[in-house]
């Protein structure tokens, strides 16, 4: 006579723990490849480098005239009352917080002395222009 058999209750879990660190592997794979900043094409300069002690906040101003602020991690597009206002909040907990204001070339002058504005209207006591170095000839 034949014994009925049991039924098993359990639930293999090898495969979801396969898939999760294949889900890990290209998440790390990935994400140091996201690109994490603004497309700005900065004119170039042969103006001496500068040495800031603290991190700055930098306002970038893309070619359609779109204003982004990063401080310290990626950046946020913003409109300028809301952008004097964030400015503002981190002056106060930082009153020498440096200000970076970094614009497309092809920006009129009339947009970059905007935003640096509405760095100085936010408290700003520093305000900087970010450039490139020129590219030598060869």
């Amino acid at each position: 006579m034949r014994r009925p058999r049991k039924v098993k209750a359990e639930i293999n879990v090898v495969p979801y723990i396969d898939v999760t660190l294949v889900l890990l592997i290209i998440f790390m794979i990935t994400t140091p490849l996201m690109n994490l900043g603004v497309d700005v094409n900065l004119p170039e300069s042969n103006a001496n480098t500068i040495t800031i002690e603290t991190e700055p906040a930098v306002i970038n101003v893309t070619a359609n005239g779109d204003l982004y602020l990063s401080i310290g991690g990626e950046y946020e597009l913003l409109d300028a009352e809301t952008l004097q206002k964030k400015i503002s909040a981190f002056i106060q907990v930082n009153d020498e917080l440096p200000i970076m204001i970094g614009a497309d070339q092809s920006v009129s002058y009339g947009q970059v002395y905007q935003a640096m504005a509405i760095a100085q209207q936010a408290g700003a006591k520093k305000v900087g222009l970010i450039s490139e170095p020129v590219k030598p000839e060869n």
